[in-house]
């Protein structure tokens, strides 16, 4: 699998991007669908085995345990210099008290638990999971600069926020000397596509790398929109504040998805991502995977070219709408 270099940054990341949320002990943390290591180990070996490096968790995920399972898993099947590790900071970890937030105090506490549950001395990429409009960002700023300059992540990246926002952000860091954004995770999908307004404009004029999370609408875009069978989609309570409504619009982009895949005998999963993947702005999409067949999935799309045609028959439909964070 080739590797993909993020935004202007020095960092190359691989065209797909593991994302490890579903990796974590269900009985620590919100995620009662997560798998426990012995189950999520395959999905590691199989991505690694795939040319996939690069790997993306955080802090809160399942209370922690998300990173120990990618770190000792990593650690056991690959070198540490060959694989791209990015983890995140913002939201608070259930069991800790007090750790949430983007203040200088919790970045340096934050970072260093997490470098603790991974098993390593640095990260690749840290990332700031969501905007603290609590703290002044002069203030988060110069603290990620603190954990760049301390050797503990090569890069930091941000999640999630308004244009305005990323823009305020890289403005306060070179104003004052210190260590930008390089990446921004999204949410980005044939459902979501608000990103294109403001946000991907931006990156792309800045030389930030977009990585883009819920690729598939958790999921909704891999089978007919109205089909919540799935044992996340009963209980994820995300998934149904972002894609839980009856709209004709999300039914009439899955009903061409659903087209496109049959026409081209592949599946479903690989032609939303393929178009994710065919966007300007896009990096490499993050996907995650409970199945092997997911990871398939993700590894084929890479070979899908949209034809013109087909991209128009997945975009006509959209309607505006808010974006979500």
């Amino acid at each position: 699998m080739d590797s993909v270099r993020l935004g202007d940054s020095d960092l190359e990341v691989s065209s797909i991007i593991l994302g490890c949320m579903s990796y974590g002990d269900p009985a620590r943390g919100p995620h009662p669908w997560s798998l426990p290591e012995d189950e999520s180990r395959p999905f590691i070996r199989q991505a690694l085995e795939a040319g996939i490096t690069t790997f993306d968790t955080a802090n809160m995920y399942s209370g922690g345990s998300s990173e120990e399972i990618v770190g000792r898993a990593l650690a056991d099947l690959a070198r540490r210099e060959d694989v791209i590790i990015a983890t995140k900071v913002y939201f608070p970890v259930e069991g800790e008290p007090d750790s949430g937030g983007l203040s200088a105090d919790n970045i340096a506490r934050q970072i260093d638990a997490s470098l603790r549950r991974l098993g390593t001395d640095y990260v690749d990429l840290y990332q700031i999971h969501r905007w603290d409009p609590e703290v002044p960002i002069e203030e988060t700023m110069e603290a990620l600069d603190a954990v760049v300059r301390s050797g503990k992540a090569r890069f930091i990246g941000a999640s999630s926020m308004y244009a305005w926002q990323l823009a305020q952000a890289q403005h306060a860091a070179d104003l004052n000397g210190w260590t930008p954004f390089v990446s921004m995770q999204d949410q980005y999908n044939l459902v979501q596509r608000e990103e294109e307004r403001e946000m991907h404009p931006f990156c792309l004029d800045e030389g930030i790398g977009v990585i883009p999370w819920s690729p598939l609408a958790r999921g909704r875009l891999t089978r007919d929109w109205d089909d919540l069978s799935t044992s996340r989609s009963e209980t994820d309570q995300v998934t149904k504040s972002y894609y839980g409504q009856a709209d004709a619009s999300d039914r009439a982009i899955a009903a061409a998805v659903g087209a496109i895949a049959e026409t081209r005998e592949v599946s479903r999963a690989q032609v939303a991502l393929a178009w994710v993947r065919q966007q300007e702005a896009v990096t490499a999409p993050i996907v995650g995977a409970t199945k092997p067949l997911h990871l398939d999935d993700a590894v084929a799309s890479l070979d899908l070219v949209l034809t013109d045609d087909e991209i128009a028959a997945l975009t006509d439909p959209y309607v505006p709408r808010l974006p979500e964070f």
